[in-house]
């Protein structure tokens, strides 16, 4: 995780982290990013990190994406995996450059009608023809190959129809900044919950919801995308993410069990499963653990206590409104 202060490499004192309110300008387009850099007390000198400069960076990358409905880098690689194919592959299906699928799974954002190329593919009938239409540029092996794997996709269509519709049931918005930019994932929502569950033990809905609401805020502040895609809605209790009765009980591996403490009724959230960590990088393992281990030993209602110390609550309260992720920025945790 980014540290929230650093040696100066003029004096040697330790300098705070601060973000700062930017206009960045992104092909010819103006962006608002919150920057964040190390400033020297002595010499007043900024410096950056390769950390600090990918925050700033996917800050703009998911606003550009957005707008032109480019399909974000984690996409890109989902969508070629999903087909099984190499990075060299769907470029020559596409008629990229050699490299260009590969530098796009490495951050570097596409031109809008590349990026809307890729997302056309999505639809595997558009893909069948993209293989066809790019059969003089294949040798047979490599076409034959190619063409049953799609149609393999095309035959297990149905499938994949249930898994759209689960999502809308699920998520009350389309990726975007409601959700942190999050990729909506049933697999990486379910293996975030059960991460929590094998660290935490038996965890109440209540403070499930705190435990999300901080993993998800804390990444976007790290990395500029929430783990799970959920957008959260301020009540009186706290944060708790949108549609939460149907997010804890949507999975068969999860269940709730009713519980009573004195005059307290409520359910608690247990799982015999453990967590597939292969749906994560390290950097968002690193936050779920960071979170369990701050937060993991509070109660439901200490953890509640604590979550309206901070602003996006505070300022979200009054009318029960949708917590804007931007207050990742000033997280108290």
């Amino acid at each position: 995780m980014i540290p929230q202060q650093m040696p100066s490499p003029i004096t040697g004192k330790m300098m705070p982290l601060i973000w700062e309110d930017r206009v960045m300008e992104f092909r010819k387009e103006k962006f608002h990013v919150l920057f964040p850099f190390y400033k020297c007390p002595d010499s007043g000198e900024q410096f950056t990190t390769t950390d600090t400069d990918g925050v700033w960076y996917r800050q703009i990358a998911n606003q550009y994406c957005c707008k032109y409905g480019i399909p974000y880098m984690d996409e890109i690689v989902a969508i070629r995996e999903r087909y099984g194919l190499s990075a060299a592959a769907m470029s020559k299906i596409l008629g990229f450059g050699t490299n260009q699928w590969r530098l796009y799974e490495q951050e570097e954002v596409p031109s809008v009608s590349n990026g809307r190329m890729i997302r056309s593919i999505m639809n595997p009938k558009v893909m069948m023809d993209m293989v066809q239409s790019a059969q003089g540029c294949l040798n047979q092996k490599e076409f034959e190959r190619f063409q049953k794997r799609v149609s393999h996709i095309l035959s297990s269509s149905d499938s994949y129809h249930i898994q759209q519709y689960e999502l809308q049931r699920i998520y009350a918005y389309a990726r975007g900044k409601e959700n942190g930019y999050g990729m909506l994932s049933l697999a990486r929502l379910k293996n975030t919950i059960l991460f929590i569950l094998e660290r935490c033990q038996e965890v109440w809905c209540t403070k499930m919801s705190k435990l999300l609401f901080y993993a998800d805020f804390l990444a976007y502040r790290e990395r500029a995308t929430s783990i799970t895609g959920l957008a959260y809605r301020a009540i009186e209790f706290g944060p708790v993410p949108e549609r939460w009765e149907r997010v804890f009980s949507q999975f068969d591996e999860i269940r709730q069990e009713p519980r009573a403490i004195g005059s307290y009724e409520g359910s608690v959230l247990v799982a015999d499963a453990k967590a597939d960590m292969s749906q994560f990088s390290q950097d968002e393992v690193a936050i779920l653990d960071h979170v369990c281990t701050r937060l993991g030993q509070y109660s439901s209602r200490e953890v509640s206590e604590l979550s309206h110390q901070e602003q996006g609550w505070i300022h979200s309260q009054e009318q029960h409104s949708i917590i804007p992720y931007e207050y990742a920025f000033k997280l108290q945790l």
